[in-house]
């Protein structure tokens, strides 16, 4: 079912298996240029050989997130390829050292591109429940290409006289199958053609990367991330069956949202407001997030963690089973007939005698959902006249149904146990006023209610409707009612002016879609509050050594003594350290396997927290080693067992997952200039650690410098444990609305202890 989004995950990965490729072929080649430009005792040219990539990368990413925003991501994976293929041509030629710190350049403008975007690119394109494994293939290809380019390095260094321009410019015959995957295979992320308001290319992608016709709830889910921030409220719901044991439906009631199901002209299910009656769900399961077990701890880490805590088993039932729902992506409500019109329908590619038309520039101001097969949304947003049109569309099924009470309600299952929902109801103010209000649901299923919860429960709200039995009895099914939270706010899709009941509502995206972000939108708290975490894991992640120990490897190993570990087997010790590198990146392969397993099982939270305490415990080991002498041999071992280590544990955790979580945690509208940001933390950090690792070496020795590394890692697990949420598998517009709720809740939580 999502084969051809792996496929594509693992096509833009390319470009990273090109950044591996570079950073190995530049660790073992500055060997060979030390020597021919004498550079030996020169170490910040050395430094700069090395780190002008990083400049070029840091230059580029400045323009990058908007450039993207502008232009698409497609096309900057396409430039990100001519640029690698372009870079690669020059250091092949590279007569002097000022001609390689050109081409470094350039290439480092590729890789820039590539680091920036693809994690983007594999976030808006992956299904929430596999997003975390497919955005560790960069991270698994960027180890293939390291492997594969030291066993390169090392062949051509057993010759008696190693040719470094032909090291670099290999890189040439890969960049090119990269370019011709992005040219003719990748398609534009759907999240960036619905943010352009290109409605009909975004689903003709959607049904791509899903292999299914109908993906008119995920649609819906694109545009309602268009929003920033907004007012957004945490409310939590009692599901249960809406017929009675004798089939007769429930009487209406208030706050109520009513889910179909197959049955033709019955509700399934009954969602019911309950927030602020019984000590349950999301916010008070483990307690309020306002007081959480750590006075230190985010309540926003305990927000996302209060929803992966506690899931309903796959024995006892659920929404989609109850409402015997066949696939992802299924409606959850198909309306009643007495309520629509069945011969009057929307088709998407068809109108009455109306081209849908092709330009994309006006797909905003098409029917935003409808296809033959599933029910479409935007005119049936709101209740109207059966024989409206816009745009020269017909309608089909109802997505929304005037329900009991005054209340419309679809519902559509957009991933990760979510579930979205459109409520219309009318209100009456103190004064006897009625006013129309639409809101958003975002329904996420946590669990059935146990004896004493459903016994309270039920009796909290006897005489009921809802949880009505004939007969009176508190005799239900263990499994026929469940707890279900809900983050609710105003929609994207339907605008002030739509609020009428005369007439079909104008679409609303077009309006968003044609706006881009701004600066003013960063102020936002949610997003203060996911730039804050993205920003500073990316600092930590630099500063604990990862890429200066890359760079730097065969030195490193070199000085550590590996020499003697391979003496018997006549080889330099220059050619044993990058057989050495290649070794260490071949056994990272399985670790960076076992990390795209558990990515969406333990989470990216619990794989920190995992790991890092291992990371230090081997840089630890590592200054012991080099402290104590216990004879060459020992230490040797001890060095090259402690370098391994930390490689493998870093790429099952600290090296993928910031530059995942920094494409999980922003809304469309600004994750851009966002990624941009952190993308720009990430290189100037990278820039900082690898100029400044020769200098180190040489001042403090191997021990000095690893000691700075795992200090930084365990500020790291601190940093982790009190600040970065769990997002696996939740779709991306629901883990921006849950910062916008955990930035408020932290502003309340700051003014109740003050």
């Amino acid at each position: 079912m999502w084969g051809a989004a792996v496929l594509v995950a693992i096509a833009a990965a390319i470009g990273n298996l090109l950044q591996g490729w570079d950073n190995a072929t530049i660790a073992g080649a500055v060997l060979y240029i030390k020597k021919e430009f004498k550079l030996e005792t020169q170490p910040k040219i050395e430094g700069l050989i090395v780190a002008m990539s990083l400049i070029g990368a840091t230059v580029i990413t400045t323009f990058s997130g908007p450039v993207s925003d502008s232009l698409g991501r497609r096309p900057m994976l396409i430039i990100s390829s001519v640029l690698y293929f372009l870079s690669s041509l020059v250091m092949l030629w590279s007569p002097n050292v000022y001609v390689l710190l050109l081409a470094r350049l350039l290439d480092g403008f590729g890789i820039g591109l590539a680091v920036t975007l693809v994690p983007v690119y594999i976030s808006e394109t992956s299904p929430p429940e596999i997003r975390g494994l497919l955005n560790t293939f960069p991270q698994f290809t960027g180890t293939i290409g390291m492997f594969f380019s030291y066993c390169m390095v090392f062949s051509m260094s057993l010759k008696e006289a190693p040719n470094w321009r032909l090291m670099l410019g290999v890189l040439s015959i890969p960049s090119l199958v990269y370019f011709a995957f992005t040219v003719l295979y990748l398609p534009e992320s759907p999240r960036w053609l619905v943010s352009k308001g290109r409605m009909a290319e975004a689903k003709k992608v959607l049904q791509k990367l899903r292999s299914r016709e109908d993906v008119s709830g995920e649609l819906a889910l694109l545009v309602e991330g268009l929003g920033v921030g907004g007012d957004t409220s945490l409310e939590e719901y009692i599901i249960g069956p809406a017929n009675d044991p004798d089939g007769r439906e429930a009487a209406p009631e208030k706050d109520q949202i009513k889910l179909y199901g197959p049955e033709e002209g019955r509700a399934s299910l009954i969602a019911r407001s309950v927030t602020g009656q019984a000590n349950f769900g999301l916010v008070s399961r483990q307690g309020s997030i306002l007081n959480p077990n750590g006075p230190y701890v985010d309540p926003l880490v305990n927000l996302f963690g209060s929803v992966h805590e506690k899931l309903l088993p796959e024995s006892s039932g659920s929404m989609r089973s109850l409402l015997n729902l066949p696939n992802m992506g299924s409606l959850l409500n198909v309306a009643p007939p007495h309520e629509q019109d069945k011969t009057d329908h929307w088709d998407l590619e068809q109108g009455d005698g109306v081209s849908a038309g092709t330009d994309s520039e006006d797909n905003a101001r098409k029917p935003l959902l409808a296809s033959r097969h599933t029910a479409s949304m935007a005119n049936d947003m709101l209740p109207g006249k059966s024989t409206s049109f816009v745009g020269g569309m017909k309608r089909r099924n109802s997505l929304l149904m005037p329900g009991a009470g005054g209340e419309a309600v679809s519902s559509m299952d957009i991933g990760g146990g979510w579930q979205l929902a459109y409520k219309y109801s009318e209100r009456v103010d103190k004064d006897g006023k009625k006013t129309e209000e639409c809101q958003r649901v975002y329904l996420h299923q946590e669990g059935a209610l146990d004896q004493s919860r459903r016994g309270s429960m039920i009796g909290s709200m006897r005489g009921s409707s809802m949880l009505s039995v004939a007969g009176g009895g508190d005799t239900l099914q263990e499994c026929e009612y469940f707890q279900a939270s809900a983050l609710v706010s105003q929609p994207s899709i339907i605008t002030k002016n739509q609020m009428s009941r005369d007439g079909p509502p104008k679409l609303g995206p077009q309006e968003t879609a044609v706006q881009g972000s701004s600066w003013s939108d960063l102020l936002e708290p949610g997003v203060k509050s996911a730039l804050f975490v993205g920003v500073a894991i990316q600092v930590l992640q630099q500063f604990s050594g990862i890429n200066g120990v890359l760079y730097y490897t065969p030195q490193i190993l070199e000085q550590a003594g590996v020499a003697v570990l391979l003496s018997n087997l006549g080889l330099s010790s220059t050619s044993a350290s990058i057989l050495i590198s290649a070794l260490t990146t071949l056994l990272m392969l399985p670790s960076v396997g076992v990390a795209m397993r558990l990515m969406d099982v333990a989470g990216r939270r619990s794989l920190l927290l995992c790991t890092l305490p291992v990371l230090t415990g081997t840089l630890l080991l590592l200054i012991f080693s080099q402290l104590v002498n216990m004879g060459s041999v020992v230490n040797a071992t001890i060095s090259t067992i402690s370098v391994v280590l930390y490689f493998c544990t870093f790429v099952m955790a600290f090296g993928p997952i910031p530059n995942i979580l920094c494409s999980e945690i922003f809304p469309t509208r600004v994750r851009g200039v966002c990624i941009a940001i952190c993308a720009l933390t990430f290189w100037i950090g990278d820039i900082i650690v690898t100029y400044s690792l020769p200098i180190l070496l040489t001042s403090m020795g191997l021990a000095g410098v690893f000691a700075i590394y795992a200090v930084v890692c365990a500020l790291s697990w601190v940093f982790v444990f009190l600040k970065v949420p769990e997002t696996k598998g939740m779709p991306l517009e629901v883990i921006s609305e849950f910062f916008a709720v955990g930035a408020k809740q932290a502003e309340i939580a700051e003014r109740i202890s003050s």
